[in-house]
């Protein structure tokens, strides 16, 4: 019985593997397809009784496998989209034997209009060592843009390439960059930054660039210790070498002197700041200085290569009166400098002015004695006529040729009467000294004046008065040529001048190929002496006592 049915099993085993299997019919799971502008994968699944084969027309879309033998799960790679608008194709799945096919079709959006921002706020701070206050902001857009920086927000300047849309639609990171300048003010900032598309086409989206910056450490205006915060802060900006100690008392830093009496008790009187190194203006905490009375500011690295102003901070110092900003690399006074009406010493020297600043009047500055703006060459040319370069510096453009092709020395600087001290040494001033000739109404020495005072010789009858107080005179080592004119040939105070090193002595070519030196220069001052025979610097005078 067992054998029997032992038997019967494999029978019917045999019987149940010789069954046909059942046939897989053909289909694809998907009818449609949906991919955004970026592109990217999907897949999909194929049931196949037999071998098969993917094709499409679309360059833009890749089957992987592209073919198989029974059923199968593909993959579908499709490229980003290069344009605005919509694209689709169809997918074809193919039998080998029968021809049979199956298809799809795959829906590719195009690109929306966009400016789009991944940061849309920056926070900055309120102050940063130069070369160090800027920022850059990716812009992810597909359609070209100009930055708008409202007008009244004059502490960020937006730098932005020209665009590449070589790939169609396609967003591209378009990196914009921003500079910031120093917040003085004790309050914080606030600006909206705009992207202007340069389409007519609306956008989906238009961000907003949001920068806020930190306000100031504030300084109280009006004490010794707002002032010493000043000048620690003052030095900071400028990188000043040598720094002073914030833990000594700020009457003993080097330099710094305190006013001992008076409501001014304990404040800065006069401070000095020299060897260092800036790319800017003077910082804007010399505001804060109200009380001072003398301020100096002298070599800055490499001075010759800028091309810097003031800055309008300093013109509120109305107390000042004894101011040097020297080799800074100045070119240019701000209009408000008038506001320092109480200046009686000015010394620009070693900066790169090209011309005297307009600013610089005997109106503007009726208590001004001393005016110094010496050796503002920035490069040095012996003979301008042959080695003339642009931005020389050296008040050369002062000379302008006038209508007969001639330069002549400024008239204005001569008619500042209350000036002791003219210093104009080491320049490209050109030209002729001017004799007063055409100006009749130029005020003259008169027989009154010079018979009232028994050192003044009768020459001076007649001639123009010219810098009646000045004491230190010295125009040497510029490009001047011509006759000296008598007036200054017979000066009260020329021997107090050093004439043969100061004045007589000039060296090269001017622009018009003139060789620079006075036809009439003398080589001694018997002349001179000869006329003044009561004045005690006379030689026979010094002699006989």
């Amino acid at each position: 019985m067992k054998k029997i049915n032992i038997i019967l099993s494999i029978l019917c085993f045999v019987a149940l593997s010789c069954q046909r299997v059942p046939e897989v019919p053909f289909d694809v799971d998907v009818r449609e397809m949906e991919i955004g502008p970026d592109g990217g994968t999907r897949t999909f699944s194929i049931k196949s009784p037999t071998g098969w084969i993917a094709t499409t027309e679309a360059p833009w879309i890749a089957i992987s496998p592209a073919n198989g033998t029974s059923s199968s799960e593909c993959t579908i790679v499709v490229d980003s989209s290069l344009t605005f608008t919509s694209r689709e194709d169809i997918v074809k799945i193919k039998l080998g034997e029968s021809g049979e096919y199956k298809e799809f079709t795959v829906k590719q959006a195009g690109y929306d209009h966009a400016i789009s921002l991944k940061e849309q706020k920056v926070e900055i701070p309120e102050y940063a060592d130069y070369g160090s206050r800027g920022f850059d902001i990716p812009v992810n857009t597909n359609v070209d843009f100009e930055v708008v920086v409202p007008e009244d927000v004059t502490w960020i300047t937006a730098k932005k390439p020209s665009a590449d849309f070589d790939r169609g639609a396609r967003p591209r990171n378009v990196l914009v960059h921003f500079d910031w300048t120093i917040n003085s003010r004790p309050s914080v900032k606030e600006a909206e930054i705009t992207f202007k598309p340069k389409t007519d086409e609306p956008l989906v989206r238009n961000d907003v660039l949001k920068v806020v910056q930190s306000a100031a450490r504030e300084i109280e205006g009006g004490t010794p210790q707002g002032d010493s915060l000043a000048l620690l802060s003052i030095a900071r900006v400028l990188n000043v070498w040598n720094q002073w100690d914030p833990s000594e008392k700020m009457e003993h830093w080097d330099g710094v002197q305190v006013w001992k009496s008076g409501k001014d008790k304990g404040r800065v009187r006069s401070a000095q700041f020299f060897l260092f190194s800036t790319k800017e203006g003077l910082p804007y905490q010399v505001r804060y200085l109200d009380a001072i009375e003398e301020l100096y500011f002298y070599s800055n690295e490499n001075s010759f290569l800028y091309s810097l102003s003031t800055g309008e901070d300093i013109c509120t110092l109305k107390s000042l009166r004894k101011l040097t900003i020297g080799a800074y690399g100045l070119t240019e006074l701000p209009e408000s400098f008038t506001n320092l009406e109480n200046l009686e010493y000015l010394d620009l020297s070693g900066n790169n002015f090209e011309e005297i600043p307009p600013v610089l009047t005997e109106e503007h500055f009726p208590k001004l004695t001393a005016l110094i703006i010496n050796a503002n060459q920035r490069h040095v040319a012996g003979d301008l006529y042959n080695n003339y370069k642009e931005n020389c510096g050296g008040l050369i453009k002062e000379c302008p040729l006038d209508a007969d092709g001639k330069r002549e020395f400024p008239r204005r600087l001569l008619k500042w009467n209350k000036l002791d001290t003219l210093r104009l040494s080491v320049n490209y001033l050109q030209g002729t000294i001017p004799d007063f000739s055409d100006e009749p109404s130029f005020p003259r020495w008169t027989a009154e004046e010079v018979n009232a005072c028994d050192t003044l010789p009768s020459i001076l009858i007649g001639l123009p008065k010219v810098l009646p107080e000045t004491d230190f005179f010295a125009i040497n080592l510029n490009r001047l040529h011509g006759e000296l004119p008598q007036w200054l040939l017979y000066h009260p105070k020329l021997d107090l001048w050093y004439p043969d090193l100061l004045v007589f002595n000039q060296e090269g070519k001017d622009q018009d190929g003139n060789l620079a030196g006075f036809s009439n220069a003398p080589s001694n001052l018997n002349y001179y002496y000869e006329q003044y025979t009561n004045k005690k610097y006379n030689p026979n005078n010094i002699s006989a006592e």
